[in-house]
């Protein structure tokens, strides 16, 4: 699998991806952020992100989308940590990403991130690097989910996270999915 950043928010690239196959397919047809992918057989994962409005310093990861069929892969994991990785060698000192789930919150605690201990309005718990990655603050996050509506599956994964540590971040963004165990 390659990893290729597309491009910046000034290059105006645009992303067209099968809206059957990717959520937020259509967001990525928009040249006001950057673009990076995974590629294999065509894009597999993609990421969409640009500078924070209110602070310079910040990149904000607005949108990850995973292939369909490669969801629990931990691609959105190695994608995200592979933009963490270009943003600071770009001079961005932090990086934020929100997530409305708790499989992108665990996705995005294995690419490096934490909980901020904020929430926005669109129902997301915002994550952050580098942050505070301590079980107390993992398990803040958790619990908020708690109190949404879930899915069963959502439900079976936070009862399984009850009282665990914050998962292992990822040694390095290339390296390979391995088997799942959680």
């Amino acid at each position: 699998m390659e990893f290729t950043l597309l491009g910046w928010p000034e290059d105006g690239h645009r992303l067209r991806l099968d809206y059957k196959q990717f959520a937020y397919a259509g967001k990525f047809v928009m040249t006001s952020t950057g673009k990076a992918v995974i590629g294999d057989d065509g894009v597999v994962a993609a990421a969409a992100f640009d500078a924070d409005r209110t602070d310079p310093d910040t990149l904000c990861v607005r949108y990850i989308t995973v292939r369909q069929d490669r969801q629990g892969d931990r691609l959105g994991a190695r994608l995200l940590r592979f933009v963490r990785e270009r943003a600071t060698e770009r001079g961005f000192e932090h990086v934020s990403i929100g997530v409305n789930n708790p499989f992108s919150y665990q996705a995005a605690y294995r690419a490096g991130f934490c909980f901020s201990g904020a929430e926005s309005g669109m129902a997301e718990l915002d994550l952050v690097w580098p942050g505070d990655r301590s079980t107390e603050r993992y398990q803040a996050g958790l619990d908020l989910f708690r109190e949404r509506d879930l899915s069963p599956d959502e439900e079976s994964f936070l009862a399984a996270k009850a009282d665990a540590d914050p998962p292992t971040v990822l040694n390095e963004w290339a390296e390979q999915p391995s088997a799942r165990t959680d």
